[in-house]
């Protein structure tokens, strides 16, 4: 295994020796190893087109290439990007974006003798349309769902008509779905602009030997700067391997061949964290750790159209919210990871976080709740069962001992997360394990769900959750531009769902990450976005 090991290690060497410049035995080089970040990615990356980045592993690369008119801070806060400001008139409806004039394409001889050109408003006009392209398919196109036409009035003005006001545009806009793209690459590399990728980002793409190793390299001709007013990025180049274990990830990761290690796995997190989520002592001194929220809400689903009596009660539904402690799942089945989601469905790290007292752990109430769905039934063996994939079976088999003690008998069904999804859509799973990450950090992406337009199987309201008020405040919001006014509303939604437990959430997540001592600059956010423009990498 460690022969296998040291082979693929020597091999990823020789490739960013070849791409980069960077040597893994000596620095004479140009640039030398130091100047190179790398991490690993245990999951393909199948696409370098940003109309196709869906997932997180997809977003991470293209972040790294790609720009778009604006972007987000580590607050979750809309800064601008290659749309140095931008107005808003017609009532929430019109968007005006003022471009900057010094941002170029990475250059290619695509663009003939110049090597490069500027970007100006007619090609976000072109990457847009892109978008909508029914022959291009993009999983993105979405994102202009509330969009009714769009210009560019010249070199640097870009004008967005909305169909109707939605505050949460500009947050839709930071999304790499919208990146920037030139015409000209897509006219000449077709489908292969996914593996010839040419943006306006920090980076630019080198090399990309698929399931092996991915290589960028610095943009000299990147237009922004520090608040010194040195230039983005400060590291030379960045080196993407794909060692599909998991285990052996930590390990290159500890003997220094990674800088930076995201999330953690349960094949090593007892090694490497204590109970209370700390850096045991064995890497305290070796590595360092940063942790925040991350907008993902893991919870139980309950489908309210099955025809299970137990999950037509509201009190078996309040009861399993009550029945089981959240704080002590947390410390012992995630070593402290997370934080116990005894508030809303909204997940700490959106601004609009719900502090409402929701559903702690009460097990005498939980008790009494079942005891009364006892009595009004007659059914002195109430029971319910629970699907879920492997990767949660820990976490349900706690709910399922907890809630035991209280009176109610839980099964649990193990299946594969496909078929979990599948089954989930089409109604076939009374109580189902899901989760939900932010797309884009506005609770209107939480809240969306429950919203009765959206039933499954042709929306995402899966526990096909249905309330007159709810689509009234909801309908409300989505137009409503005061930010203030909006979150409040945000949260009465939050509360009134809650007060019928469609859902059983059990945590909301956090982003962890572990790098080497001397990188620095890497940061941390509520979506885990990955921004290497300002790592500083330290010989």
């Amino acid at each position: 295994m460690i022969l296998k090991i040291n082979k693929a290690v020597k091999f990823v060497c020789a490739i960013v020796f070849l791409a980069v410049g960077v040597s893994c035995n000596t620095a004479q080089n140009e640039h030398h190893e130091g100047e190179v970040f790398r991490y690993n990615e245990a999951a393909n990356i199948s696409t370098l087109d940003p109309a196709f980045a869906k997932d997180l592993r997809t977003i991470w690369a293209t972040n790294q290439l790609f720009n778009g008119l604006v972007q987000l801070d580590a607050q979750l806060e809309v800064q601008p990007d290659i749309a140095q400001s931008w107005e808003l008139s017609n009532e929430g409806m019109t968007y005006t974006f003022y471009l900057r004039s010094d941002v170029k394409f990475h250059e290619h001889t695509l663009f003939g003798a110049g090597k490069t050109r500027k970007v100006v408003a007619s090609d976000f006009v072109y990457s847009f349309q892109r978008l909508l392209d029914p022959k291009v398919a993009s999983p993105g196109k979405w994102v202009l769902d509330y969009v009714d036409n769009f210009n560019a009035e010249n070199d640097t003005t870009l004008v967005i008509h909305l169909k109707q006001a939605f505050p949460p545009f500009l947050r839709l806009m930071s999304m790499k779905y919208c990146a920037v793209v030139p015409k000209e690459a897509i006219d000449y590399f077709k489908d292969d602009f996914r593996s010839n990728p040419i943006g306006t980002g920090p980076f630019y793409f080198k090399l990309w030997v698929e399931n092996t190793k991915l290589i960028f390299r610095k943009n000299k001709n990147y237009h922004e700067r520090d608040v010194q007013g040195n230039q983005l990025p400060y590291v030379e180049a960045v080196a993407i391997s794909f060692l599909p274990d998991k285990q052996t990830e930590f390990l290159q990761f500890i003997q220094g061949n990674l800088d930076f290690l995201n999330s953690i796995d349960a094949s090593y997190k007892d090694d490497l964290l204590t109970l209370e989520g700390k850096l045991t002592e064995r890497y305290a001194s070796q590595i360092n750790m940063v942790s925040g929220p991350y907008l993902n809400t893991e919870y139980l689903g309950v489908y309210l159209d099955a025809a299970v009596p137990e999950i037509q009660s509201v009190k078996i539904r309040k009861a399993l919210n009550y029945g089981f402690d959240k704080e002590k799942m947390i410390l012992y089945l995630r070593n402290g990871i997370g934080f116990p989601a005894v508030n809303g469905f909204i997940p700490k790290g959106m601004p609009s976080f719900n502090e409402m007292k929701g559903y702690d752990y009460q097990p005498e109430k939980a008790k009494r709740l079942i005891d009364a769905y006892v009595e009004a039934t007659g059914d002195k063996e109430p029971s319910v069962t629970i699907s879920t994939n492997s990767q949660y079976l820990d976490l349900c088999e706690y709910i399922q001992r907890e809630m035991g003690k209280v009176g109610l008998k839980v099964r649990i069904d193990v299946m594969p997360p496909s078929t979990l999804r599948q089954t989930k859509v089409t109604g076939k799973l009374s109580i189902f394990r899901g989760s939900w990450v932010a797309d884009y950090p506005d609770a209107e992406n939480y809240l969306f769900i429950f919203h009765s337009k959206n039933f499954s199987p042709n929306g995402p309201n899966y526990t096909h959750y249905s309330n007159a008020k709810f689509d009234q405040m909801f309908e409300k919001a989505v137009r409503t531009v005061d930010k203030i006014e909006r979150q409040l509303l945000y949260q009465k939604m939050d509360s009134l769902v809650m007060s019928t437990a469609p859902v059983i959430p059990l945590y909301y997540d956090e982003v962890v990450r572990f790098t080497q001592k001397n990188i620095s600059g890497l940061g941390i956010n509520p979506i885990n976005h990955l921004d290497l423009k300002r790592v500083k990498k330290r010989q």
